[in-house]
C-alpha cells in the first residue's frame, strides 16, 4: 500500500452503492468523510441495476469467493433489517435457449462442485421449488434453482446507508458537477468540484461508475473499459406469485418493493442506440417486446405496463474481473469500477475502508488491483 495508515480526511466520489457503502464503512472507522456526487445518489448504474445476489455459472475463483463473501454481508443485513420490502432471499432460477449452447447440466456440476447450492429441476418440478413460473417457457433440459440467491433494490439500500452515514457525521454534497483529484507529485491532495469547492483529503476514492476508466486516465493511469449500455425497465404493480429472480434466455426478471417487475436482456441492450450528443434512443418496440417476453414466462402470462425505465453506461472492466483498491505510483488514489456492482456493493465497501484506514492490501482483493493493467515494467 502507498497511503499512509489512518487518514484523517477522506473523500469519496461517486453516489452508487460502491460510494456510499465505503463511506459509511468509514465512517464506522471513525475517519472524516465527504462524499461527493455529480447528481442526487444514485443516479447513474445503481439505479438502473437488476441487483440479483448471486454467484451463479462460472468465474474464477477469487471473484467467486468475493462474491460469496458479498452475499454473507447481504444475509447479516437482512438479519438487521427483517421486513425490509428492498432486500429478499427467494432464491434465483436460471435456464438456457434450446440449442447447441444449452449449458445447463454442465453448469449444474460446476455449482455443485464448488459446493453452491444448486438444484436441477425439470419443468414440472419448477412449481413445486418456487412459485410463478410458467412452465412451458422452460426448455427441455430444464432449469437450475439456486435457492441462496437473492435480490436488493439499491436505490433503497443507498438511502439507508446514506442515513447511517449522515447520523455518523458524514457530509453527502450532491449535484457537485464532475469533480476533480487533485494530485501533487505522486500523492493526492484533495478533490475539486465543477463549481470550485475543494475539500482537502489524504485520501480519496473514485467510484465514478462507467467515468472511472477516462478519469484515471487524466492522471496518466490506465484501466480497461468495455462498458456496455445498459436498459432497465419497471413495471406497474401487479398481483402475482414469483418470488425468485428469473434469469431466462429472452429476459431476467426480479420484483420490485412496490410490487412491479425489474427486466432486463441482452438482446434488448444491444437495440439501444447512443446519439453523437450522448443521449439515448429507445424504441418503444424494445421497450413492448421486453414486456412480451416476461409475460410469456411468468404464469399465468400477466399483462404488464411500464411504470418507468433507466438506461445509461454498465462499469465493466476489460477483462469482465472488478478493479478495486489504490492505483500504483498515486498514494493514496483508490478506485472501485466494477460490474456485480449489487453483489459486491457491500462487501467491496467494507474492504476498501479497511485498506484506506489501514494501510493493508486484503487478500480477497489481491486478483483485482488496479495495476495489472499497468504496461509491463511502468
Amino acid at each position: 500500500m502507498n497511503a499512509s495508515p489512518k487518514p484523517s480526511k477522506v473523500v469519496v466520489i461517486g453516489g452508487g452503492i460502491f460510494g456510499v457503502s465505503t463511506s459509511v464503512h468509514l465512517a464506522r472507522l471513525g475517519i472524516a468523510t465527504v462524499l461527493v456526487n455529480d447528481g442526487r445518489l444514485a443516479n447513474g448504474a445503481s439505479g438502473r441495476s437488476l441487483a440479483w445476489l448471486n454467484s451463479a455459472r462460472k468465474r474464477s475463483g477469487a471473484y467467486h469467493r468475493l462474491r460469496l463473501a458479498g452475499i454473507d454481508r447481504y444475509r447479516t443485513l437482512a438479519a438487521r433489517y427483517p421486513d425490509a420490502s428492498w432486500l429478499r432471499f427467494d432464491g434465483g432460477l436460471t435456464w438456457d435457449a434450446d440449442d447447441d449452447g444449452n449449458e445447463i447440466a454442465e453448469i449444474y456440476d460446476y455449482e455443485r462442485d464448488l459446493g453452491y447450492h444448486a438444484r436441477w429441476l425439470v419443468p414440472e418440478e419448477i412449481a413445486g421449488a418456487t412459485p410463478g413460473v410458467d412452465a412451458r417457457a422452460v426448455t427441455p433440459q430444464g432449469a437450475i434453482f439456486n435457492p441462496g440467491e437473492g435480490w436488493v433494490d439499491l436505490p433503497a439500500l443507498i438511502d439507508t446507508l446514506a442515513e447511517e452515514f449522515r447520523s455518523l457525521g458524514g457530509e453527502i454534497v450532491t449535484d457537485a458537477g464532475r469533480a476533480t483529484i487533485d494530485i501533487e507529485g505522486a500523492r493526492v491532495r484533495g478533490v475539486t468540484s465543477a463549481n470550485g469547492r475543494r475539500w482537502d483529503a489524504e485520501s480519496v476514492l473514485l467510484a465514478a461508475g462507467a467515468a472511472v476508466p477516462a478519469i484515471v486516465a487524466e492522471a496518466d493511469q490506465q484501466i480497461e473499459d468495455a462498458t456496455p449500455v445498459a436498459l432497465l425497465v419497471r413495471t406497474k404493480p401487479v398481483r402475482h406469485p414469483l418470488k425468485a429472480v428469473l434469469n431466462t434466455p429472452r429476459v431476467a426478471i426480479r420484483r420490485t418493493p412496490n410490487g412491479g417487475f425489474a427486466l432486463d436482456s441482452a438482446w434488448s441492450e444491444e437495440e439501444v442506440r447512443v446519439n453523437p450528443d450522448g443521449s439515448y434512443d429507445v424504441r418503444r418496440s424494445t421497450l413492448d417486446g421486453l414486456l412480451r417476453e416476461a409475460s410469456k414466462v411468468l404464469e399465468g402470462n400477466p399483462a404488464l405496463e411500464i411504470e418507468d425505465y433507466g438506461v445509461g453506461p454498465k462499469p465493466i472492466p476489460g477483462d469482465g474481473e472488478p478493479v478495486f483498491g489504490e492505483l500504483p505510483s498515486i498514494w493514496g488514489y483508490f478506485v472501485a469500477f466494477s460490474h456485480s456492482g449489487a453483489t459486491l456493493g457491500l462487501i467491496a465497501g467494507e474492504l476498501l475502508a479497511d485498506e484506506i484506514a489501514t494501510g493493508r492490501r486484503h487478500p480477497l482483493l489481491a486478483d483485482f488491483r488496479p495495476e495489472r493493467f499497468s504496461p509491463p515494467g511502468r
